[in-house]
């Protein structure tokens, strides 16, 4: 099979895979209890009010009518009008990436600084005592939940020390210095925990590679022995590192919902938050939507990764 053949194959996997992303977001928005007109109107709206609100906002048609629609106004790369904003859903959502992407990146730079060298290390030096706390502290991180270390940050590092901000993305003139220093703290608690995986990948991979014939000749030759992790071993135990790496990333995208929640920072997690406590289904579904686009094209650069390294996967 050829690479076209292989990326062609791929694409069309992508398409089936976000055709039945919108259906299961389009049926979970709607089996949530609670109407977006009675939530606009108050509790004083008459039915009659309701209803007509309804019709307007194109509710009371039925399902798959309104998924029909839905469904082309994603091919037109349309993703609706917030009910409760009354603004382009993608607009919406352009304005708060900046404040996700950063946090995202900065996480998942943070995720790989910390488990990339201690999965390193642990298998170099296995069985030993840092190869045992490497592992222990592997399985403390993926213990621990996002929030809680959110919260226990902000505790320690913002209130009792005051050096980083408790809350807040700063003023929209600051400088990205400024947002930076805003975003340290959610960074860590969402990045933290992330670590845990590509740690223990890490070690698994290299501990693979450590044992192969190459690598006991290339020391059998007087090869310096870090010479022999980082230019032999690490390099041939890289692609499934990537791998693992790409999808903390994808996972990260999701778990910056309640760190922002946390945090009180206005990003795409906070909007998806306001939007299902107003039952805002465009916003519920074109945020979910993209997350969930930004996930699959992910998946989809990792996989064309892995196969350009490794050709047997392409057939």
């Amino acid at each position: 099979m050829g690479p076209l053949t292989f990326l062609l194959r791929r694409v069309a996997g992508l398409g089936i895979v976000m055709v039945l992303v919108a259906l299961i977001v389009f049926v979970i928005v709607r089996i949530v209890p609670g109407d977006p007109a009675a939530v606009m109107l108050g509790a004083s709206a008459t039915p009659d009010d309701v209803a007509a609100l309804q019709a307007r906002l194109g509710l009371d048609r039925p399902l798959p009518v309104q998924f029909a629609i839905y469904l082309k106004e994603i091919a037109t790369l349309d993703l609706g009008r917030s009910i409760f904003l009354d603004r382009p859903v993608a607009q919406a959502i352009a304005e708060r990436a900046q404040l996700t992407g950063l946090l995202t990146a900065l996480a998942a730079t943070i995720a790989v600084l910390i488990g990339v060298p201690v999965g390193i290390l642990s298998a170099v030096r296995r069985g030993r005592a840092s190869d045992h706390l490497a592992t222990a502290g592997a399985m403390v991180f993926a213990s621990l939940p996002s929030f809680w270390v959110g919260l226990t940050l902000i505790e320690w590092l913002a209130v009792r020390h005051a050096w980083f901000p408790v809350a807040g993305w700063g003023d929209p003139g600051d400088g990205l210095l400024a947002h930076l220093h805003h975003l340290v703290l959610p960074a860590v608690a969402l990045g933290l925990p992330n670590s845990a995986l590509i740690i223990r990948f890490t070690r698994t991979s290299m501990l693979d590679v450590l044992g192969e014939d190459y690598i006991r000749t290339a020391r059998a030759k007087g090869v310096r022995p870090w010479s022999v992790v980082m230019r032999h071993a690490l390099r041939n135990a890289l692609i499934p590192i990537v791998t693992v790496i790409g999808l903390t990333v994808a996972t990260l995208i999701g778990g910056a919902i309640v760190t922002e929640t946390v945090f009180g920072l206005p990003g795409v997690g906070n909007l998806i938050v306001s939007a299902v406590l107003r039952r805002d289904y465009p916003v519920i579904q074109g945020t979910l939507l993209v997350i969930s686009g930004l996930y699959v094209l992910i998946n989809l650069a990792v996989d064309l990764l892995y196969a350009a390294v490794d050709p047997r996967l392409r057939g």
